[in-house]
């Protein structure tokens, strides 16, 4: 990369911090461009040189983070640990972006799913629940899960509860404490292990 383009990266990306930031602070709605700007320590112009416009950045900030989310997904499903194990990575995953960032968790809980953005992009949002159904199909292949239970209900409950426990920590409705995260990792494999267990 020449130093320019590295130049333009990293203003991309210091806005899209900023707004971050921003947006977990005063909401998306409560948020001026002129706010993300000023945190980035960019010109107000210059935003508009990036993203054409606040939904533009919004929807930047989920794709290209619940795209990097999905990759680490699908990378456990293509390793070669055992099913139960894959979950166990899934959960620890999602549930640890809280303790890296927890704005962007803000923003993608309180923000993205509740705006007009999260309908028209349905199908990304669906393969996390993909990922963790074939997971659990893979189980249930081996004989490590049991075969009565559907394994697209037994993805949406595993992978919905894991969802509720970011949305307590963002409402601040559950304590978020090291210990806490653990311990949620804890309960959700243990639950959804003897859930599947043959």
């Amino acid at each position: 990369m020449t130093d320019r383009s590295i130049a333009t990266a990293d203003k991309r990306k210091r806005i899209l911090d900023a707004a971050i930031r921003v947006f977990a602070e005063h909401g998306y709605h409560g948020a001026r461009v002129g706010d993300i700007a000023e945190d980035a320590g960019v010109a107000h112009g210059l935003l508009y040189h990036y993203f054409a416009s606040k939904d533009d950045v919004l929807r930047t900030i989920f794709l290209e983070n619940w795209g990097a989310l999905i990759a680490r997904f699908r990378a456990v499903e293509a390793s070669d640990e055992p099913a139960a194990e894959k979950l166990e990575g899934i959960a620890k995953i999602l549930l640890r972006t809280w303790r890296n960032d927890p704005a962007l968790v803000t923003v993608m809980v309180r923000e993205v799913a509740r705006s007009a953005l999260l309908q028209d992009r349905v199908l990304d949002v669906r393969e996390a629940f993909a990922i963790v159904q074939r997971v659990i199909e893979e189980g249930q292949a081996v004989g490590a899960f049991r075969r009565d239970v559907d394994a697209r209900l037994a993805s949406w409950i595993f992978y919905g509860g894991l969802e509720e426990v970011l949305t307590g920590w963002v409402l601040g409705q559950l304590p978020d404490s090291e210990s806490d995260v653990v311990e949620a990792e804890r309960a959700a494999i243990a639950i959804a292990s003897r859930g599947l267990a043959v």
